[in-house]
């Protein structure tokens, strides 16, 4: 039941470290093939707890995932995020729109087999072609646009974090001193595995490292954060116009996917710092 998405369109750009909208492989393949739509075969959804932690009960048969283990996820409040998506689904199911299951068969599966520092090392290495720091010298209108959308995120971003990133106009992109590349990294380390397989899934729906960070620190919202993404299209859309629902589709399904991303990383952090602080009570 673990599924990828579709990739948003997008206006070319220097290719990201991984690309695509769901979780690849080293060799930026897709782990699984997206298994076509298949009628609803239960009536009712509800959650248990067990010994690993909740469980989704569909009528009286357990959730799997692909690879036959138990489906069982961290906190109850995922849970019931899950639950929904499979309550949600009417006729037939539509794996494509379930992006928190995704994200849990992800994360209990690990179909890539990456190690925490793997899965950190790829989100940092987003740095090198993160989309706010590339820059554009032409036409001066989108290149006043960047400056004063973008400027401010990596003006806190340096803040927030202490470093160093600034943006450049160069083909080559920023040079990205090591040191801030470190902070990240380390910054990163105080996630669970969990909770790191939803940053890099919210990574590559941004294409961003830093609005990303700017996202899961709240900092600023899902729709600024998908906006500032595509700022070089809806610049475009701005002067050339908008094709009929393609463009509109699409803004709809980043949305989506970075919200069940960001919701994800929460639900998963958030068990974990309760349990660290009940553990120090």
């Amino acid at each position: 039941l673990w599924w990828p998405h579709s990739p948003p369109t997008r206006l070319p750009r220097p290719p990201p470290a991984a690309a695509g909208s769901g979780p690849v492989g080293p060799c930026g393949r897709r782990a699984y093939t997206p298994p076509a739509e298949r009628k609803r075969f239960y009536q009712n959804v509800s959650i248990s707890q067990g010994e690993g932690g909740f469980e989704i009960n569909l009528d009286h048969r357990k959730l799997k995932t692909p690879q036959a283990k138990l489906f069982t996820v961290p906190s109850e409040a995922l849970a019931i995020a899950v639950a929904t998506e499979w309550d949600s689904q009417k006729d037939t199911i539509k794996f494509y729109t379930m992006h928190l299951t995704t994200l849990c068969n992800t994360a209990l599966d690990n179909p890539t087999q990456r190690s925490k520092t793997q899965l950190i090392r790829a989100a940092v290495k987003f740095l090198e072609t993160d989309t706010v720091c590339y820059r554009v010298e032409e036409p001066p209108a989108l290149a006043e646009l960047q400056k004063n959308e973008w400027d401010p995120v990596v003006t806190w971003a340096e803040k927030r974090y202490n470093v160093t990133i600034g943006s450049s106009t160069s083909i080559l992109g920023p040079n990205i001193p090591a040191s801030t590349k470190e902070t990240f990294v380390s910054h990163l380390a105080s996630y669970n595995m969990w909770a790191l397989q939803g940053i890099e899934f919210v990574i590559t729906q941004l294409k961003s490292l830093i609005l990303s960070m700017s996202l899961i620190d709240r900092h600023i919202t899902v729709e600024k954060a998908v906006l500032l993404s595509r700022l070089e299209e809806e610049y475009q859309i701005r002067r050339w116009g908008n094709v009929e629902w393609a463009h509109d589709y699409d803004l709809c399904e980043l949305r989506a996917r970075t919200a069940a991303g960001t919701l994800f990383v929460h639900l998963c952090s958030e068990s974990s710092t309760v349990k660290h602080k009940l553990l120090q009570d």
